[in-house]
């Protein structure tokens, strides 16, 4: 596991890379590549700094799996500072903006709905993320880690800061979401 200054050294040298908010939410919100991969813009309500994991997208050999998350207790709410709600918006109108240039363009564009996208609006593949994730910590210089390990020094970080580590469920965000679709 990275220390948090080495964590800061990965999230500078990764700023600029297209899946920079994917890094953020793994490093400081603990999601899982699964989770990552599987988040919809659906289940991001930036308003109200909520996200809300419901899908994951995993890989069985070559072939990628969608369906529910890991356990029970997965399916939960995330609390987004204000801070990871600028960057979710910065990644979006980037997205968009992508969209835009490729229909301009005469290029394909599949409205998937998913938060990390291909250049094509297709989700990631999740073994596309560990390999991006294995390049740019070389890039940085850094030790090699897991990307799973970035969950883990999420909650350590959390942990020191003294923050309250449950998870709230799905059920306890109040009812009705009220999120933008």
């Amino acid at each position: 596991m990275w220390t948090a200054a080495q964590l800061a050294v990965f999230l500078e040298a990764t700023g600029e890379d297209s899946l920079f908010a994917f890094w953020w939410l793994a490093a400081l919100r603990g999601l899982r590549r699964g989770e990552l991969c599987g988040l919809r813009w659906a289940a991001v309500d930036l308003d109200r700094g909520l996200l809300f994991v419901e899908r994951q997208r995993t890989t069985a050999g070559y072939q990628v799996v969608e369906g529910e998350p890991k356990t029970a207790a997965g399916r939960r709410a995330v609390a987004l500072d204000k801070h990871t709600v600028a960057i979710l918006s910065a990644h979006r109108s980037r997205q968009l903006a992508h969209r835009d240039k490729r229909h301009g363009n005469g290029q394909a564009w599949i409205d998937s709905g998913y938060v990390f996208t291909r250049k094509d609006g297709e989700p990631i593949n999740p073994s596309y993320a560990t390999t991006r994730f294995r390049k740019l910590t070389e890039r940085a210089g850094l030790p090699p880690v897991r990307l799973h390990d970035l969950r883990h020094g999420a909650a350590s970080l959390a942990h020191e800061a003294g923050a309250d580590l449950k998870p709230c469920s799905v059920g306890d965000s109040g009812g009705t979401r009220g999120r933008r679709t």
